[in-house]
């Protein structure tokens, strides 16, 4: 009798959790990010961005008007919930983190203790998570650095990050310790992530002003700040860490970035052709000595130093992430639990079209099955997040 094929190995590197003590916390706030509670919904809602600001004042005005941010289910909380999504779309392997706005706004005194508790709480589920009725899934996760306390604690976060078995690296907003990722104040906790060999998942959440959308922005719910905002604020954040020469300072740096990049992939040829043509630029390239110094392309730090993921939608998106990184540097991801079916179908036991989406756009643009769609679903994830080393 032949040996049965083996399950084919698909990791999930972007998939959010919020723990209870991060719930907690949100419904206790008065500003935003916060949590609220409405007589017509069964569920709280989640309320993260400016954009939804107006919404929720109307909401307080008036008990008819529609609901602000979106319903906290149980996908954004329940363990058993995130393994039953996996086996119901054949995920063997998930890599947890907070979703956005992680620890950010936190006074510092405070960041330090309970960036503690939440790391904790995603170790614990790691490690609790063969215990559930779906054997053979693994759960690792992407640390939260408590990132507006003193430089010590967030470096003795990175340290104690090191110590905990399924942790694989940290999630990191673009706003990095307040002032952006070319910050120099930052390069002490990059050091620290690459001698640590933790990479960094950066994962957009503030986007572009409100204003940029326009006076009807409020018909057209999500679709701006989160098809077009999210991705330019990655783009954004990484220029400037590309144009500060962030990456020729932490060599050992490695990014994976959400969202296949935002728009790099496309946009990098017209970056470097600004770069090239910018005098400022050329006159600081200049040695001490007058030699030109080299500039290292966008190019080249995105096939060295950068690994996207393959939340695109799209087979048009897929190939060129694929042509501007690499296949050997994409890794599949879900997004879960954002993007639910609509209709109040998010709790539903049937297939997520939006992961459905990610999936095809692998299989047409590589072709269903091959090697390096394979590479893409899950051996790329195993390799470049050591996901199964002891």
């Amino acid at each position: 009798m032949a040996n049965p094929t083996p399950t084919p190995e698909i990791v999930d590197i972007h998939t959010h959790m919020y723990p209870p003590e991060y719930i907690s916390l949100l419904s206790a706030r008065d500003t935003i990010p916060l949590v609220r509670t409405f007589p017509s919904s069964p569920d709280p809602r989640l309320i993260l961005l400016e954009a939804e600001l107006p919404s929720l004042e109307r909401a307080l005005r008036d008990p008819a008007a529609p609901l602000p941010g979106r319903p906290l289910t149980k996908h954004f909380t329940s363990l058993p919930q995130k393994l039953s999504f996996m086996a119901r779309h054949n995920i063997t392997t998930s890599v947890l983190s907070l979703a956005n706005p992680w620890l950010d706004f936190l006074p510092a005194s405070e960041a330090g203790p309970i960036a503690s508790q939440i790391n904790a709480s995603f170790e614990s589920m790691c490690a609790s998570s063969s215990s559930h009725s779906h054997p053979g899934q693994k759960l690792f996760f992407f640390g939260t650095p408590p990132l507006s306390a003193p430089a010590p604690t967030i470096l003795a976060s990175v340290t104690h990050l090191t110590t905990l078995p399924h942790c694989r690296g940290i999630i990191l907003g673009t706003t990095g310790l307040g002032s952006g990722l070319d910050d120099p104040a930052l390069l002490p906790i990059l050091h620290a992530l690459a001698d640590s060999h933790l990479p960094v998942f950066l994962h957009p959440h503030y986007g572009l002003p409100n204003a940029v959308w326009g006076p009807r922005s409020a018909e057209y719910g999500h679709v701006l700040p989160l098809a077009l905002g999210f991705p330019m604020e990655t783009t954004i954040a990484v220029a400037r860490m590309f144009l500060a020469g962030v990456f020729d300072a932490v060599p050992a740096l490695r990014m994976v970035l959400a969202h296949s990049g935002g728009t790099l992939p496309f946009l990098a040829g017209r970056v470097e052709s600004c770069v090239a043509h910018d005098e400022a630029l050329a006159a600081a390239a200049a040695s001490e000595k007058g030699e030109k110094r080299r500039r290292r392309t966008v190019w080249e730090v995105l096939r060295e130093q950068v690994y996207l993921d393959a939340v695109v939608y799209s087979e048009v998106g897929l190939r060129a992430a694929v042509e501007a990184s690499g296949v050997d540097r994409l890794m599949f991801g879900t997004d879960h639990p954002f993007f639910p079916p609509v209709g109040g179908q998010g709790d539903s036991e049937g297939e997520w079209e939006s992961v459905r989406l990610n999936v095809e756009a692998v299989e047409r643009a590589l072709g269903k099955g091959s090697e390096e769609a394979g590479m893409i679903m899950g051996g790329n994830a195993v390799r470049v997040l050591r996901l199964f080393e002891e």
